[in-house]
């Protein structure tokens, strides 16, 4: 069945005198709840002042999991503006959201992108994968599609919106000039990527590198003896040297491919923690898009061989 706003409103009146949609102290500002800290980055640099953003899930949340919390509910029946992925990112939200989508300003930002762009989902035959942000310039169309959404709800603020949206594509499109140069400069032979799951699909289809997770596009899926078997023997016979955890994964599978590879006589290490599904600590640089992006192709580029700045694009990686 449809869950409508009013039913919604209902069911969690007796919570919502208790909890406060976070927007109290900025009555005049457009309330918006994002689901991934991505997604409300993308919002706080389009809003700017005439915006008050929350996100969901913070640093280290895994979005393939995650639900709705009653907490959750209450922000988003009292948001101006809900911006959620879509994709099936969102996979144990997604009925849930959905059925929000027709009672108001409740917005899925990346589901309206060319399909001729995405990718397909390695588990499911109709859905893509939605890993989008892996790539700058895919991310820079979800930006506007978060412009446009915030147009429709504050048409007097369209001027602001709309410069915002430019000034912010043209740091995306430094950090996508960025991202380039650096990871260019890993020898060809070394550009194998593997993680704790498939996230970086997109990454590897922007900058010419073969992407290996050792789980499926959504964390759900479990790696088998099997499948991690198998990967410690590619990682001996490719004499692969460096592989990555992520920061909303656990690095269990991880540390099994390293100690199988040193039972062969083969040494493997950690090249470094990559932000896959969530961004850094928030107030950090690493906790804005342009540093999780910055942060992952710096530490991914050096790991395996590249040219890279020790602190990165601009000089902020912690």
């Amino acid at each position: 069945m449809m869950l409508t706003k009013r039913t919604l409103l209902a069911a969690v009146s007796a919570l919502a005198m208790t909890i406060t949609a976070g927007f109290a102290d900025a009555q005049e500002k457009l309330g918006v709840v994002a689901t991934t800290g991505m997604i409300a980055d993308a919002a706080r640099e389009v809003g700017g002042d005439l915006v008050e953003v929350r996100a969901l899930m913070g640093p280290g949340v895994d979005p393939h999991a995650y639900r709705q919390t009653r907490t959750d509910i209450v922000a988003m029946a009292n948001a101006d503006v809900v911006l959620w992925h879509g994709l099936y990112l969102e996979a144990q939200m997604e009925e849930f959201m959905q059925g929000l989508e027709g009672e108001g300003n409740v917005v899925a930002v990346a589901e309206s992108l060319p399909k001729n762009l995405l990718l397909g989902h390695d588990n499911y035959e109709d859905k893509y994968d939605p890993h989008v942000w892996m790539n700058p310039n895919l991310w820079s169309r979800v930006v506007l599609n978060v412009r446009d959404v915030l147009i429709s709800v504050q048409p007097e603020s369209e001027a602001t919106f709309r410069a915002n949206a430019d000034a912010h594509l043209e740091e995306l499109e430094a950090l996508a000039q960025y991202t380039t140069r650096v990871l260019s400069s890993v020898p060809a032979e070394g550009r194998v990527l593997l993680t704790a799951h498939d996230a970086f699909n997109y990454f590897g289809s922007a900058y010419g590198f073969e992407v290996v997770g050792i789980q499926g596009i959504s964390t759900e899926s479990e790696a088998g003896l099997q499948r991690v078997s198998e990967l410690v023997e590619m990682l001996v016979a490719r004499d692969i040297k460096a592989v990555f955890v992520e920061s909303s994964v656990s690095d269990r599978n991880i540390r099994a491919l390293i100690e199988g590879a040193a039972a062969q006589g083969h040494e493997v290490v950690i090249g470094g923690e990559l932000f896959s599904d969530a961004m850094g600590e928030d107030g950090t640089y690493e906790g804005t898009y342009l540093g999780m992006i910055d942060h992952n192709a710096t530490v991914i580029a050096g790991a395996l061989g590249g040219d890279v700045p020790a602190k990165g694009m601009n000089g902020l990686l912690y």
